[in-house]
């Protein structure tokens, strides 16, 4: 792990760079999966199954009986807190719900929106190295406040053809539709362009590996629309004095067991803290069950200790984190200068894994940089906005000389004669 003490601000960009790869290069890749399963649809998929999950299924789709089944193999334990985390993450979500205004823009001119759920979604959540049934939650709870009408799922199975339990029943207490045993590439063209089995979707969410990004950025330049860019998990560390050198080691550590290309990074304006923190990783390092993938995200992860707060608040939303924990004694105040990021964490007995599982908010974040242009998944995500207009005579007469004006300027004679033929009856 860097330690990097008073860097210029020339520097700066090189200490931005996540490990990210870059998925264009994986294009050519993708692309002949998501050509196959267009064109041969259920027999695709499962062609890629058995060569990519190494399993062979009869049927895609998840059965009754097997969710069914899901219930007995989940503790009451881990189902109470699912409903709990399931809670919590309705009332937030809820608490967003639009609500239009009529606008009188001119006499006799009104304007209003209205909010639309997206009729089909699609979600992907990975199966990979531990099974995010927290996703199916951030994801299926939200499309059902908005009122989607078809919420499908997608999410890799096991050699033996089955879906993680606890996958189940977080999608049946979320109100998920359908749920097919499809995982990486194969998922994501499936419900971009329909099989036999899966429904065509209308917008893809969910995070996933490279080749899963890739395949999401493909098919959306033209197909399907995708929640937004994502990249490995990331967070930021940003921390004085004061700070519990402990709980900086675990949150460092509980972002950098996601994977290997995981990265967090410590902002501190107090070398004190430093050796104290490596030494708590350290320590802590020790006792986790996924030690190895941790280590190797660690390899690319960043303590930097800068002159100032300002420093500190300039070099954050240049990289624009997708999770920022704010550790100071004036974590308020710091806050409320914060532009770029996806998810913050204020406080110190506010960790990320809050955030990732039960507060309420949505771990489904940018990454990469994307926090400075896009939003983390919420109830919008999931809707349109239909604008409407109504324009009485009064109105017409009101605002159809500047409508005219502005037509014929752009030399669109067509546009002023919708207006100019109406006029002449009044």
């Amino acid at each position: 792990m860097e330690i990097i003490k008073y860097p210029s601000r020339e520097e700066w960009p090189l200490l931005l760079t996540r490990p990210a790869l870059n998925v264009s290069m994986l294009f050519d890749t993708v692309r002949p999966v998501l050509n196959e399963v267009r064109a041969e649809g259920d027999a695709a998929v499962r062609r890629y199954e058995e060569k990519f999950d190494n399993v062979t299924l009869s049927d895609l789709q998840v059965s009754e009986e097997e969710i069914n089944e899901a219930k007995n193999l989940v503790s009451d334990e881990l189902q109470q807190a699912i409903r709990t985390a399931k809670g919590n993450i309705e009332k937030f979500h809820a608490s967003q719900r639009f609500t239009g205004q009529k606008v009188e823009t001119t006499t006799g001119v009104t304007c209003w929106q209205k909010a639309v759920a997206i009729e089909k979604v699609g979600l992907y959540i990975p199966g990979g190295t531990a099974p995010l049934f927290s996703t199916v939650l951030m994801l299926a709870v939200p499309a059902r406040i908005a009122g989607c009408k078809e919420v499908v799922l997608c999410t890799p199975p096991d050699k033996d053809g089955r879906v993680h339990p606890a996958i189940l029943f977080a999608a049946e207490v979320a109100g998920v539709n359908k749920i097919f045993k499809i995982g990486g590439i194969q998922a994501i063209a499936a419900m971009a362009y329909g099989t036999e089995s899966v429904p065509k979707v209308y917008k893809i969410f969910g995070p996933g590996n490279q080749y899963v990004t890739a395949a999401k950025q493909l098919v959306s330049l033209k197909d399907v629309a995708i929640d937004m860019p994502a990249g490995p998990s990331e967070v930021e560390v940003i921390a004085d004095e004061k700070a519990n050198p402990d709980f900086i080691a675990a949150d460092f550590l509980s972002q950098a067991e996601h994977g290997v290309d995981s990265q967090a990074i410590l902002v501190t304006t107090s070398e004190y803290i430093v050796d104290k923190v490596v030494r708590a990783i350290e320590g802590q390092l020790e006792k986790l069950s996924r030690k190895e993938i941790t280590e190797k995200s660690l390899s690319h992860s960043r303590i930097i200790v800068l002159d100032n707060e300002q420093e500190v608040i300039d070099f954050t939303n240049q990289y624009a984190p997708e999770h920022l924990i704010i550790q100071m004694e004036n974590y308020s105040d710091v806050a409320e200068k914060v532009e770029n990021a996806g998810s913050v964490f204020m406080g110190a007995y506010t960790p990320e894994s809050a955030g990732d599982y039960a507060s309420g908010t949505n771990h489904t974040l940018p990454t990469n940089g994307y926090a400075k242009a896009y939003s983390g998944v919420n109830l919008d995500s999931f809707i349109k906005k239909i604008t409407f207009q109504e324009i009485t005579s009064e109105g017409i007469r009101n605002l159809g000389g500047a409508i005219q004006t502005m037509a014929a300027n752009e030399l669109l004679d067509a546009h002023r004669n919708a207006v100019t033929v109406r006029l002449k009856t009044l």
